[in-house]
């Protein structure tokens, strides 16, 4: 199958160094301490943070940083499968991990010791790049919480099909099974937490490509901190400062 056209354009009429449209909302949900809504093109995930509260089961209790938590999931309804995944299994698990260990590369977690934070994440809709949805959105739920951050964990994939480097992939780029690179960064830092590859690429290739998802990952960070300036403009002209 062709997923670059002739005149360099990919199956939903994007070029392949352009990012799917980003969308993101801060609150989304009442009643957590901090929420997001976040979306990439067709995939939408929302985010709460709960906490720094007190540490349920104390024998997990850490006396020089907080324990931070992550649950992920994806409504029954977020595919157009009928299959139903049981609730944790070993990819929700993964990605799970995945999430909490990008997260605790940017939470001051040292600021709090003896807490937890919970940070729950939910796909309503997958269409490919659910896990670097799910970093981004958790991140903006974090900052919603106003938890402490060394820098904002931004995440992005890109892949390499009919030999073109391809930025964030929908679901059937996704599927088509070629090699794709899912990278973490914290962009003002300049550190990267999370680097996964599914296939197998040569290594001016695999830079080619790497060096495409950080970019992806910088662009979402910038508009990322212009949705929490706007956030606080708005707190700001509600308080009437």
């Amino acid at each position: 199958m062709e997923y670059v056209s002739p005149e360099g354009l990919r199956l939903d009429g994007r070029r392949p160094m352009e990012m799917r449209q980003i969308r993101a909302e801060l609150g989304a949900i009442a009643k957590a301490d901090g929420s997001a809504l976040f979306e990439m093109g067709n995939t939408k995930v929302t985010a709460a943070v709960y906490g720094p509260r007190e540490v349920e089961n104390k024998s997990q209790q850490l006396n020089d940083r907080a324990l931070v938590r992550c649950e992920y999931g994806m409504a029954n309804f977020s595919t157009g499968d009928r299959m139903r995944k049981p609730k944790g299994d070993r990819r929700s698990t993964e990605i799970s991990l995945v999430i909490r260990q990008t997260l605790e590369a940017c939470i001051m977690t040292h600021l709090m010791p003896r807490s937890q934070i919970d940070v729950f994440v939910q796909v309503l809709q997958a269409d490919g790049g659910t896990r670097s949805a799910c970093i981004n959105a958790a991140t903006l739920a974090l900052a919603d919480a106003g938890i402490p951050m060394r820098d904002l964990a931004t995440s992005c994939s890109a892949g390499y099909l009919n030999s073109t480097p391809l930025l964030d992939l929908n679901y059937v780029e996704d599927s088509a099974g070629g090699p794709d690179v899912t990278v973490g960064i914290l962009s003002k830092m300049d550190k990267v937490t999370l680097l996964q590859m599914d296939g197998k690429l040569p290594m001016e290739t695999f830079e080619t490509v790497m060096q495409l998802a950080v970019d992806g990952c910088k662009a979402i960070a910038k508009y990322i901190r212009e949705v929490l300036q706007e956030n606080t403009k708005q707190l700001e002209y509600r308080r009437g400062l």
